[in-house]
């Protein structure tokens, strides 16, 4: 047991380590109330991510993972959302953001994104506050609608992210989410900031799904939703990717194949390889 726990250290330190020296390309950092031309027609496809710091992101994931080998698979876990994300961008209609946090540490995303993804600061305090200024601040700078989008679906699937795009831009106004499996959501859009779409919501329960659909109901926004997906954010859900990427075992509930998160899967396969 003391030999496996050493080698998953090892091997989250080298993997952070790689990713690190890979870190050398910068992306242009947007400022809300800045609203640049041409974007009207745009959606904005924006991760909310924290700067991959060991100790600072994927704690619940330690255990099973050391600091070090949570901060390389959080690295992996934003590579592969925004591979994602550039798939669906490249018809013109989307752009792949992250909104990020804390404000100095946009060198962490450095090499980490394709071309054309940008970066744009959180703020605010508790989570609600720092979703709602996330859509206020994106739509400040001109886009036609955005989508946040969580950090910690690695396989979630392109279709619904299409989907989330094509509908917002349709005529009219819309409100697009997707649940997730533990009662939260990883996907929510919008084409206008709605405050009450973040007001008394349990964060961090399983309520949140539903009670945002009842704040969206209460405020007659017109709403789709999108298949079920899931978030890692514990050692269960860990496996649950493990078993999806590595031996091809979908989620009980899905009904579309995820993405094929590649930097996730190296990840998880080097993991048991070390561990074996």
């Amino acid at each position: 047991m003391q030999a496996n726990i050493a080698l998953t250290i090892d091997c989250g330190r080298r993997l952070f380590a790689e990713v690190l020296r890979l870190n050398n390309r910068g992306y242009p950092i947007l400022e809300r109330g800045v609203r640049r031309t041409g974007l009207e027609g745009i959606c904005a496809l924006a991760v909310m991510a924290k700067a991959p710091r060991p100790g600072k992101v994927k704690t619940r994931l330690q255990p099973p993972l050391s600091a070090e080998a949570a901060a390389a698979l959080n690295v992996c876990f934003l590579r592969d959302t925004a591979e994602n994300i550039a798939s669906v961008t490249s018809n013109g209609k989307a752009q792949g953001l992250i909104s990020y946090t804390p404000v100095g540490d946009e060198a962490a995303f450095d090499g980490l994104l394709p071309e054309g993804f940008a970066l744009i600061a959180q703020r605010g305090n508790e989570f609600g506050e720092r979703l709602l200024c996330a859509a206020e601040d994106i739509l400040s700078c001109g886009f036609g609608a955005v989508c946040l989008i969580d950090s910690d679906s690695p396989t979630l699937p392109s279709d619904a992210l299409r989907t989330a795009v094509a509908e917002l831009m349709r005529p009219g106004e819309c409100t697009v989410i997707g649940a997730s499996d533990d009662g939260g959501y990883y996907l929510i859009g919008m084409k206008r900031a709605e405050p009450g779409l973040f007001e008394r919501i349990a964060w961090s329960t399983e309520r949140v799904y539903a009670e945002t659909i009842e704040r969206a109901r209460e405020a007659g926004l017109q709403l789709v939703e999108l298949p079920k997906w899931y978030d890692v954010d514990d050692a269960g859900t860990l496996v649950m990717l493990e078993r999806e990427l590595l031996l091809g075992e979908l989620p009980a509930f899905a009904k579309v194949d995820g993405f094929d998160a590649r930097w996730t899967r190296e990840f998880l396969a080097e993991r048991v390889s070390e561990a074996s």
